[in-house]
């Protein structure tokens, strides 16, 4: 993608369809009068004049205890430097939107108008009591210390600045599990430090705290490295240092053990890498480019541990993991203050974390068999969904053991509970899936590439790496409308049509005509069919030419599947294929199916159908807990239409013993845990959260993902493809972009399981 394209992008994603990122909406029913003259006048006057009596009662009654103010003066935004209040906004609601996605925290972004300390520092403490915590971001040192250290002492409520203390909180994990692989103490390594700003500094006092020793590290700031006897240093400066008569990097690295980068890209020479001790441990997170490539830092040392912040490589450092989490623990005990053992813990949390087995879902999202603790693997990844569980009841914990927990936890499980509740309101999946296709991208055809809105999509899934996009259509109109688009990128584009097509047209036809000569297909039917481009796509798949393939977006979704259905046909053992929709809700991922192929499916199919389902929830790393939906529960209607989904559930429970599924039940009681539990305990679904869902018929599961897409904004991914004999996935009439773009990646994720599935027997009959 060009600079000049992709800052279109950019500038249009923050203006339309609303500017901003973020909005506020109400949490309380408003639709009577009543519901509105207890929101405000005069039932309101009620908790005010209780927060009057109890000013801690203002917890139970406001939303100030889930509210964190990410505030920022604009002088030291990201690597642009001071641009001003303003030009910060995009980035405070940026922060803001991650505090929400990842925390279930409410972000309210703040710009002051303001470099004077004395100033910010006073106006964060008159509007301090309408937040729960203070998120400080983007202030230039020596400020920020002097801005962070005088709120903490004056204000009770969590203040952190997180670019000094989420950079530090993950290294130092980081930095604890590499030790360990290395066999080193903290008390006896040498450490250098590359960079004396904010995150740098917070970086090393947090190392001391967990034992590294001052006489030990060498910072460098731009001058060369920070001696005692220089001259005007700030007191930061001074902290850290050194009585070693040495002046550059070059020789702070000899016999050095760990070097900490948070300064510029490209310092670090191999040279100096290979000065280092044996083991060395390198933390290059300079952003984006970090102090030593990656790739040039493992050829030049075997023995290295590295981490760096890009996410191309193992180990990233990423703030992600650390202030949500860190905030969250705090603002569920009322902590007064962010304190070094809230910290600490966090530290030890994340370290501990990262030596446990990893579920399941985080190896898929990695296409990895198995991640373990080890040298490529010294910090948890960030779509760990075991982040929200382990961190925040940490920091509570050390919260309150510390004493400034003013409402402590007493029932963990709850919490816990609780904060697993949290983790579903964001689109997890949806990263996941463009993750995971990224690991391995394939060749994808878009068979209806001559409209500009699959073209867009070709071109996002090219230039995110998420797969190699063949596009079918006329070569010129092709190349006309990629030239609007500013997509200069050199992919395959094939008129099935055109005479320089004609050999493989040819051959494709006489493919088909072998294959359904006895299934009323003609030589001439052949040919004139694989002009199509639906023909000739799937015809590509089947080949070998292409992994995968979608279509549909201009055409409705019969006349579609015919052609796919012909050349592709049912994968062995298969009687009926199906689709799968992904729906991403405020309760987490839902997995609803048949949603557009099977009309009216017996009980063995219905089986059939919730078996591949469950296959594509645990291809995406989730537990397949299935309800069999119907109008009726448990056998309170013989009718024969709930009969059928009963039959269904005994067919799967006699051959899939292990499957977690029950019904007929009612799609309210499946939703709802408590509401199972009270009136079904016996179900094998009572008390347990179902996302995946077998409608008995295709207009209720179609009706249902329609009205859930329309009333409720729900995402759809969808609908995915089961039971072909290879990938290709069909779209809705008029999908989106932004659907055609995940459709594009699940193509991606079915050629590479169906890939290693092919190499498992291979390898099982050699």
């Amino acid at each position: 993608m060009s600079k000049e394209k992709q800052r279109r992008e950019a500038l249009l994603y923050h203006a339309k369809p609303k500017p901003g990122k973020i909005k506020v909406v109400p949490t309380k029913p408003y639709a009577t009068q009543r519901d509105l003259a207890l929101a405000y006048s005069p039932g309101v006057a009620e908790p005010c004049l209780e927060i009057e009596k109890n000013k801690e009662d203002v917890y139970r009654y406001t939303a100030k205890g889930n509210i964190v103010a990410v505030i920022s003066n604009g002088t030291a935004v990201l690597g642009l430097g001071n641009i001003g209040p303003e030009a910060s906004k995009p980035v405070m609601e940026g922060k803001s939107l991650l505090f929400k996605i990842f925390a279930g925290i409410d972000g309210i972004d703040i710009e002051l108008d303001t470099t004077d300390v004395e100033k910010f520092i006073e106006t964060v403490k008159i509007i301090a009591p309408t937040f729960g915590g203070i998120n400080l971001e983007d202030i230039k040192a020596p400020e920020a210390f002097e801005i962070e250290r005088r709120l903490k002492e004056e204000l009770e409520i969590p203040v952190m600045h997180d670019d000094q203390h989420g950079t530090a909180i993950i290294s130092a994990a980081a930095l604890l599990n590499a030790l360990e692989l290395t066999g080193k103490k903290m008390e006896e390594i040498q450490i250098v430090v590359s960079g004396a700003g904010a995150a740098a500094v917070s970086c090393t006092r947090l190392y001391k705290a967990f034992g590294a020793k001052g006489e030990n590290i060498v910072m460098l700031d731009s001058k060369g490295v920070i001696r005692a006897d220089r001259e005007n240093l700030s007191h930061e400066k001074k902290e850290f240092a050194t009585l070693r008569k040495i002046d550059t990097l070059q020789e702070a690295m000899k016999d050095s053990d760990v070097f900490i980068g948070l300064s510029i890209a490209n310092i670090m020479t191999p040279e100096m890498l290979k000065s280092m001790a044996q083991k060395p441990i390198v933390f290059a997170m300079a952003n984006p480019d970090p102090e030593i490539e990656y790739d040039l830092a493992c050829s030049t040392r075997e023995d290295i541990i590295m981490a760096t912040c890009r996410s191309a490589h193992p180990n990233k450092v990423n703030n992600e993991l650390g202030y949500n989490f860190i905030f969250r623990g705090a603002l569920d005990v009322r902590a007064t203050k962010i304190n070094e053992a809230m910290k600490m813990a966090a530290v030890r949390a994340l370290a501990d974390l990262t030596r446990e087995p990893v579920p399941e879902q985080v190896n898929i999202a990695y296409d990895t068999k198995r991640l373990a603790f080890g040298k490529k693997y010294i910090i948890p990844k960030p779509f760990d969904p075991r982040l929200i569980t382990k961190i925040p009841p940490a920091v509570a914990k050390a919260a309150m053991e510390s004493g400034v927990a003013k409402a402590p936890i007493k029932d963990w499980k709850k919490y816990e509970e609780e904060l697993h509740q949290r983790s579903g309101n964001d689109n997890k999946v949806v990263r996941l899936l463009h993750n995971r296709a990224k690991t391995n991208p394939k060749r994808i055809v878009f068979a209806e590439a001559e409209l500009l809105d699959v073209l867009k999509a070709a071109q996002i899934v090219y230039e995110e790496g998420i797969a190699q996009p063949i596009l079918l259509g006329n070569h010129n109109s092709i190349l006309k409308l990629k030239k609007e688009l500013d997509f200069d990128a050199d992919v395959p584009i094939i008129d099935p049509r055109a005479d320089e097509s004609k050999e493989i047209r040819t051959r494709y036809a006489q493919r088909l005509w072998e294959s359904r000569k006895r299934k009323g297909e003609t030589e001439y039917s052949s040919r004139v069919n694989m002009g199509k481009r639906n023909y000739f796509g799937a015809m590509m798949v089947l080949e070998g030419d292409a992994d995968g393939m979608i279509s549909g977006y201009s055409r409705a979704y019969p006349k579609v599947l015919r052609p796919v259905f012909e050349v592709l046909g049912r994968a062995k053992g298969v009687k009926n294929a199906s689709t799968v929709n992904i729906m991403i809700t405020d309760k987490g991922p839902l997995f609803l199916a048949d949603t557009s192929i099977n009309i009216d499916p017996s009980a063995e199919e219905l089986a059939e159908i919730a078996l591949m389902t469950a296959n594509v929830a645990i291809t995406f790393g989730f537990s397949p807990v299935m309800a069999l939906l119907s109008y009726a529960n448990f056998g309170s209607s013989n009718h024969p239409n709930a009969q059928k989904v009963r039959e269904a559930v005994r067919i799967l429970h006699e051959r899939n013993p292990d499957l977690v599924v029950d019904g007929e039940i009612q799609t309210d009681f499946a939703l709802s845990q408590e509401l199972c539990h009270n009136n079904f305990a016996f179900s094998i679904l009572a008390g347990i959260n179902v996302i995946t869902f077998i409608f008995p018929y295709l207009d209720s599961a179609y009706i249902t993902y329609k009205l859930l897409k329309g009333l409720h904004n729900a995402d759809s991914i969808g609908p995915i493809m089961v039971g072909l004999r290879r990938s290709a996935h069909i779209l809705q009439l008029g999908a989106s972009v932004d659907e055609m773009v995940n459709m594009a990646a699940v193509a991606v994720i079915d050629s590479q399981e169906r890939e290693k599935r092919k190499k498992a027997r291979m390898g099982e009959i050699e």
